[in-house]
This record gives C-alpha cells, structure tokens and sequence, in this order.
C-alpha cells in the first residue's frame, strides 16, 4: 500500500523528456498525428473531392469535375445520333397513323426533350418532325372544327375528308423525312410553322 504523500515513482519505461519531466504515454494506435495551428487550411484526406474556397464561382449541378471525369449528359455516339434523329420522323409518321392526323407531335416531342443536350442532329431532327407535326395537327384539328360548325350548310361534310388528307399528308412526310435522315442527310418538309425554335 503506498502513502499519498510520497511522490509517485517515474515509470522506466517512459523514460524523461527533454525539460526532466515526463513524457506522455505514446498513443496506442500508433503515432500520433501532427497537429495544425489553429487557423491553418484543413488539408482533406488523399482521394477525398476539393472543394473550391470560400467565394469561388461554383459550376453548374451536373457539370462538377472529379478528377478527369466529367459529370452531365452523356453525348451520343455518330451511330445513335443519327438512329434517334430518324426515329423522330418515323414516330411523328406513327403518331400522325394511329392519331389520325393529331398525335405525331408526341415521339418528336419526347425525343426532343430527351436528346436535345446529347445529340446536335437528333436535335435538329426532332425540332423538326415536332413543328411539322404540331403544324399538321393544328390543320386537322382546325378542319375538324370548322367541318362540325358548318354541317349544317352542308359544306361542313367537305372538310372532313380534306382533314383525313392532310393527316395522310404527315404520315407519309413523315416516312420521307425518316429515310432521308437515316441515310444521313439533313430534312427539311416543304411547310411548318416554326413553333419550337
């Protein structure tokens, strides 16, 4: 039993510091990590992303670069890009088919909205099939119209088979401007409102 009032005996295996005093126990881990000044930068661990400095400009959601990688739309491909440009012109074609004449502004649409930031010619494609059909089904919808309001001059019957020709009109357009731009060219239908710029 030791007395509280002697002093305690150094521990030999601590051995004395550079002032005569003792040295604190070394850390169990290992050694014990270099500590910064207060006020110095924090230097984040290796592989961990920068963060730019305090009121530095910030990119973009979804342009953020980790290294080499870029992170955004992934453009497509010479092959695909072609391939979707064409596939607006003949989903326009199907639309304007199984819509009568109303719908083939859909598959443009979507596949306009969906490539538009990954392809320039599937862009340019289906900016194209959508105004010329938004354009065929302004017409159609516009002669289904006027034809109910005049049936009861009778002329009114006369515009609903010239509503189904210009339905036909968007499909089969919509077929030429399908091949054509499968085999690569560029297609431009002989009228369309520019609605989609």
């Amino acid at each position: 039993m030791t007395d509280p009032n002697t002093p305690s005996q150094p521990d030999p295996s601590q051995g004395p510091g550079q002032d005569g005093g003792q040295v604190p126990p070394s850390y169990q881990g290992g050694p014990v990590p270099p500590q910064q000044p207060y006020g110095a930068p924090q230097q984040a661990p290796y592989g961990a992303p920068q963060q730019p400095p305090y009121g530095a400009p910030q990119q973009p959601y979804g342009q953020q670069q980790y290294g080499q990688q870029q992170y955004g739309p992934t453009p497509l491909t010479q092959s695909d890009d072609k391939l979707w440009a064409s596939l607006a012109h003949f989903g326009g074609a199907l639309g304007a088919f199984l819509g009568a004449g109303t719908a083939g502004w859909i598959a443009p649409l979507v596949i306009y909205l969906v490539f538009k930031d990954r392809g320039p010619f599937a862009r340019q494609e289906a900016k194209e099939a959508l105004n010329f059909q938004l354009t065929v089904t302004i017409f159609v919808i516009g002669l289904y119209i006027l034809g109910t309001l005049l049936t009861v001059v009778l002329i009114g019957l006369l515009l609903f088979p010239l509503a189904w020709i210009v339905g036909v009109v968007g499909i089969i357009f919509g077929i030429i401007g399908g091949v054509k731009v499968n085999n690569g060219e560029a297609y431009r239908y002989f009228f369309a409102i520019r609605m989609v710029k």
